[in-house]
């Protein structure tokens, strides 16, 4: 159970969390129900309306941060409330973390890593959850590296050292990146080090470079003074890795015995992605004010970061948000394969099940 420390209110009542590390599996967030946005909000509220919201549980994997600027603003938005949710959130000690409480059934719908959770469902007795919602069109898996080092480009990580922190995704698809831009991974000397360490360690040149999230250490090690002109981040989208990244997973029970209210809930998050792009200044504002010590500065650049590289993609843009390419996923599955021995290899339609998004006209974004 969070202490009384772990939940911080704002001037606004809505809740706030903090972000201290050893806290990150058992913080608790309320992102609280804002004032209305939509009309659909006003009605909602009218005296004929008088349904009770149904109680929702919602998993983040790490502690909050730009990258849940959609969610954020559905909640202060109205737009959870609007589709007669309440919605609470706690924060889970990483993806395997939160797709264990979906699965029990102590979460209703979490935010993970979509390549994660197609590893956890190879396991046998594994919960059929699935995503239903595709955040990050892109991974954002990445090597940072330090141009003084000797590394511009991805064939220049040979003979490099390499940091690689625990439980980093990053590392989990680099033997398919390698073999395809020909690269031996064998040539790369991989260092274990803890993710505290990270950005420490490369910025005191203990490390050539290090894999990660490009929206998390690039702006992390600018913050501690490496010079943006002297970091390279190569990321895996742009040398052939074909994984999407964050995505929306619900608890089969939920899906199967409220299927409208896991539609309004997607609606609700497309919303707030759309809100969070448009108003980005606002999206920060409500981000920061929910951190213990957050930047604004900092967290204005991960958006920007965010919405650039692994949103606002060329696939999302022709087809909308939330939804997967049948093919590109297939083949992320099989470069998975070349660091994952599955029992049974699945298929794209055994992690996502896209019946509870809109159609494609509704899930446009500019």
């Amino acid at each position: 159970m969070a202490s009384a420390t772990d939940c911080l209110a704002s001037p606004d009542g809505i809740m706030r969390v903090s972000t201290a590390p050893t806290r990150r599996n058992v913080l608790a967030l309320a992102i609280g129900l804002g004032g209305s946005l939509w009309s659909r909000a006003s009605r909602a509220q009218s005296a004929g309306d008088a349904k009770q919201p149904i109680a929702i549980q919602l998993t983040l994997d790490r502690p909050i941060d730009a990258a849940v600027s959609p969610l954020v603003m559905a909640s202060v938005g109205g737009l959870f409330s609007a589709e007669g949710l309440a919605v609470t959130t706690n924060i889970a000690a990483g993806s395997q973390d939160a797709i264990a409480r979906v699965s029990s059934g102590s979460s209703d719908f979490a935010l993970v890593d979509i390549n994660a959770l197609i590893r956890a469902r190879d396991r046998q007795g594994a919960a059929p959850v699935k995503a239903i919602f595709v955040l990050f069109n892109q991974a954002p898996y990445a090597i940072i590296a330090r141009r003084s080092r000797g590394i511009h480009a991805l064939s220049d990580i040979e003979g490099k050292n390499l940091g690689v922190a625990e439980g980093d995704l990053s590392i989990r698809l680099w033997p398919a990146v390698a073999r395809q831009n020909g690269i031996k991974p064998g040539s790369v000397k991989q260092n274990s080090i803890s993710p505290a360490v990270r950005e420490p360690m490369l910025s005191a040149g203990q490390v050539d470079a290090v894999t990660g999230f490009s929206y998390v250490s690039p702006i992390n090690l600018r913050d501690r003074g490496v010079p943006a002109d002297d970091l390279a981040v190569l990321r895996f989208s742009e040398y052939g890795c074909e994984a999407y990244g964050a995505a929306l997973i619900v608890n089969p029970n939920l899906a199967a015995a409220k299927p409208e209210a896991v539609k309004g809930f997607v609606r609700a998050v497309i919303t707030g992605t759309h809100l969070a792009i448009k108003e980005p200044g606002r999206a920060v504002t409500e981000v920061v004010s929910r951190m213990d010590g957050g930047s604004r500065e900092l967290e204005s650049e991960r958006l920007r970061a965010i919405i650039g590289d692994n949103i606002l993609t060329a696939e999302v843009k022709h087809h909308g948000i939330g939804g997967i390419d049948t093919r590109r996923f297939e083949r992320s599955i099989d470069q998975i394969a070349e660091d994952f021995k599955f029992q049974k290899r699945p298929t794209a339609a055994d992690i996502f099940d896209d019946t509870f998004l809109p159609p494609p006209d509704g899930r446009g974004v500019n």
